[in-house]
């Protein structure tokens, strides 16, 4: 353990904000994940960043600074070189006359201090920050970002791009990794900036006279860039490259995958290339280790909710279903259960199409239907492999479902995912599949629906007046309407947000089938009926569970409403 990890345990147990425990674990995950140890924690949900920051600099006397509310000169680069502020981890706020302001995470560092004061031949002022706070603010002072993008841009001549587009049938052309390349420093920028917003998907769509880069970030598409028409067939083949796709194919759906180191992290892309119109366009799904929680406690799934899924899957045998649509979080979910349950006592095998994250210590077989390693026949393998655990990445199929109901019914655990827009209308689909309703009734444990709900800033939300009746109509109490504080997005957003918003949140319903709903659904009964009876047995739907969280100020009514449909 580094000296400053040290001193900081010591000043946060001192000051009670974290157990030695879940500091050294916190210290653990963060060398695993190369990230902060204070990001970790926040993560976590064991501290919260204020409080962190407050402790820390009033053990060692110097003024905290929330980087998000501050804005670096933007004259820094000229006196305090890029090279400077990115090796030692500090940012540059301001400098008045012979003396320089930086913010920095590791105040205990004098030697830093002081060979800071000899390389700037001034007096150096530290004010204290988050680590990943200072990161966020070097990457925001000094890029790469969308401006370097655009300067790279500039610097590119259409006659060259054409060229590139002409001869994009030679393999040996387009693949020459001469990091001068336009397509190829483009699409270097692209991914190094995607990452870097925590971006989940990149999309490059070719259109009649333009070429549109988008990023998806919190579940919400963006636009950050606009290159040159001439240059889309030289940026999909560049990608088609990377991926191993062939480039000489523009008439055929591609798809690949390629890995990237960052910072010391391994982050995967999956790759979707699609004849369209214009071109092709491309969609790079971004796959960061680092990014997924296995802490359920991290999910932020209401207590009932949350008690009602530990319970499931925490059960010998039966099947737990979690339904949404895409991008709505169940892989994590899913994920997130499996390190609850993972043990050297339990053998979990998964079958992914294909397998997103690999996770230690648990058997991931990958869908392969080339090779007839289809979903059907990888879990008949499985049942031979003696599981206690049986993850199965989707249920698309009859054969597959009826594989899955029958080892629910045989002492193993099953979790899986469908696509069904609430836990009630789930039974429906199976029943749909080809399961009678008593085989639904006998071999589920729970059904679970997600979605993905976005985060208000804590900087910069606004508080928000809401007539009592419009909380009451979308199924607040009274009671809860006339103590409710409610906040809504700051439109323009601030330095550390996108318009208000800031990370997200899963929002659960989780339908137990107690002894009440396996006769409703023995006995066919309505799901409308179905649902009212699990509501009076305490299960929160996915609106109420929203509401909730907007009427604690940690989203907007508005984002209830995108999410989820009107009803109970």
């Amino acid at each position: 353990m580094s000296t400053f990890h040290r001193k900081l345990r010591q000043i946060l147990m001192k000051g009670g904000a974290v157990s030695e425990t879940a500091f050294d674990q916190a210290v653990a995950q963060a060398e695993q994940d190369q990230r902060s140890v204070t990001e970790i924690l926040v993560k976590q949900g064991a501290a919260k960043s204020k409080d962190l920051l407050g402790l820390i600099a009033r053990e060692i006397g110097l003024t905290p600074v929330d980087l998000g509310h501050v804005t670096p000169d933007p004259d820094s680069k000229e006196w305090f070189p890029e090279e400077l502020a990115k090796k030692h981890g500090v940012c540059p706020l301001s400098k008045i006359g012979n003396c320089i302001t930086v913010a920095m995470s590791d105040p205990f560092d004098v030697v830093k201090v002081d060979q800071l004061r000899l390389e700037t031949k001034s007096d150096v002022r530290p004010v204290v920050a988050l680590e990943e706070s200072v990161k966020e603010a070097i990457q925001r002072c000094y890029g790469p970002g969308t401006s370097e993008m655009a300067e790279l841009l500039e610097g590119m001549h259409d006659e060259d791009v054409e060229v590139k587009a002409a001869e994009s049938d030679s393999a040996h052309d387009i693949t020459s990794e001469n990091e001068a390349a336009p397509a190829v420093k483009l699409v270097n920028a692209v991914v190094y900036q995607a990452i870097r917003e925590k971006a989940s998907d990149i999309h490059i769509e070719p259109f009649e006279k333009e070429v549109r880069v988008r990023f998806r970030q919190d579940g919400m598409l963006k636009e950050v860039l606009s290159p040159p028409k001439q240059m889309a067939t030289a940026i999909v083949s560049r990608i088609k490259i990377m991926a191993g796709m062939d480039i000489a194919e523009r008439r055929k759906p591609q798809d690949g995958k390629f890995q990237v180191k960052v910072e010391g992290r391994q982050i995967d892309f999956r790759v979707s290339v699609l004849p369209v119109v214009h071109g092709e366009k491309v969609v790079l799904r971004i796959l960061d280790q680092s990014n997924l929680a296995l802490q359920l406690d991290a999910l932020g799934f209401e207590p009932k909710c949350l008690e009602d899924y530990r319970k499931a899957i925490r059960s010998p045998y039966g099947m737990v279903l979690i339904t949404g649509p895409t991008g709505s979080g169940k892989s994590t979910t899913l994920y997130s259960a499996l390190g609850e349950i993972h043990s050297p006592h339990v053998n979990i095998v998964t079958v992914e199409d294909p397998v997103e994250y690999q996770i230690h210590g648990v058997n991931q077989v990958p869908v392969n239907p080339k090779r007839e390693m289809t979903f059907a026949a990888a879990l008949r393998s499985i049942l031979r492999q003696d599981p206690n655990v049986i993850l199965i990445g989707e249920i698309r199929d009859k054969e597959t479902i009826e594989i899955a109901t029958k080892a629910a019914l045989t002492g193993h655990l099953v979790l899986s995912t469908l696509h069904t827009n609430d836990a009630a209308s789930t039974i429906t689909r199976m029943i749909d599949m080809g399961l009678d309703a008593f085989m639904v009734s006998s071999s589920v444990l729970l059904i679970c629906a997600q979605r993905l709900c976005r985060k208000l800033c804590e900087q910069c939300k606004q508080p928000v007046q809401v007539p009592a009746e419009r909380l009451i109509s979308m199924g607040a109490t009274a009671d809860e309407a006339k103590v409710a504080t409610l906040f809504g997005p700051h439109l323009e957003g601030c330095g550390r947000c996108a318009k208000g918003y800031k990370g997200r949140f899963a929002v659960l319903e989780t339908m137990l089938f107690t002894e009440p709903i396996k006769r409703l659904i023995v006995q066919s009964r309505p799901l409308q009926e179905i649902t009212e009876a699990a509501i009076g047995e305490g299960m929160v739907t996915l609106r109420r569970a929203a509401l909730l969280n907007a009427m604690r100020g940690k989203t907007s009514l508005e984002e209830v409403v995108r999410i989820t449909l009107g009803g109970h």
